[in-house]
């Protein structure tokens, strides 16, 4: 709730109602706008020091977001930077599935949600590791799937709803609805399909193992 109070909500709500000139003006609000994710985001990646690509990302796509509105540009380039973010990740997790380690053990086959160390040891015991990593690689597909429905997603919703020009208080005022709307119209919808992706791995994992669901993820000691 916290986060989607300082990534979505509150810049949302600067955004629409602070972008007058007999407020902040149009430069001043979106400054502001989207000091909260980046300073959040800036701040959790120091604190938890964990650099990468899908972080590397988020932080660069809020920076293009104020070059866009600062430098005026074609609001056009908004909507290709809307959808260029997940579509990288995506063809990114795509060619992942031709590697040694498809990115989703890193995305949702990893040690912090998966007892991996007990998964492997009892798909080694069964024979079955060969079909679990044919099943890894096709759930990775899948996984790349969902950031290519972001990306289109994000392109059609950007071009619809933002129509005004870069820096201009209605643009603002557009980017703003355009964040909460990408919420339930996107964010969610790619939420439940990611979920639907790990309940296809955990099945997998249950079927090639032997092991219950609770045996499968990690126990906190």
């Amino acid at each position: 709730m916290f986060e989607l109070l300082i990534n979505i909500v509150i810049p949302s709500l600067i955004l629409m109602k602070l972008s007058g000139p007999e407020r902040l003006g149009s430069v001043g609000a979106l400054l502001l706008a989207l000091a909260f994710p980046l300073v959040w985001g800036g701040v959790d990646l120091a604190r938890s020091r964990k650099w990468n690509l899908f972080s590397a990302l988020g932080l660069v796509s809020i920076l293009l977001t104020g070059g866009i509105g600062l430098l005026e540009l074609d609001n056009q380039w908004l909507a290709v930077k809307e959808a260029a973010v997940p579509g990288i990740i995506g063809l990114v997790v795509l060619a992942s599935v031709r590697s040694r380690y498809p990115l989703i053990r890193t995305l949702l086959f990893n040690p912090g949600v998966v007892d991996v160390d007990k998964v492997q040891e009892h798909l080694e015991q069964r024979g079955t590791q060969g079909i679990f990593e044919a099943r890894l690689q096709k759930a990775t597909v899948m996984l790349s799937g969902t950031f290519f429905f972001s990306a289109a997603m994000n392109y059609m919703l950007a071009t619809w709803i933002v129509t005004s020009p870069a820096g201009s208080e209605a643009f603002n005022e557009e980017l703003g609805r355009l964040t909460l709307l990408s919420y339930p119209m996107i964010a969610l919808p790619s939420m439940l399909m990611m979920v639907a992706v790990f309940y296809y791995l955990s099945r997998s994992i249950r079927q090639l193992t032997g092991l219950g669901l609770m045996d499968i993820l990690r126990q906190e000691a």
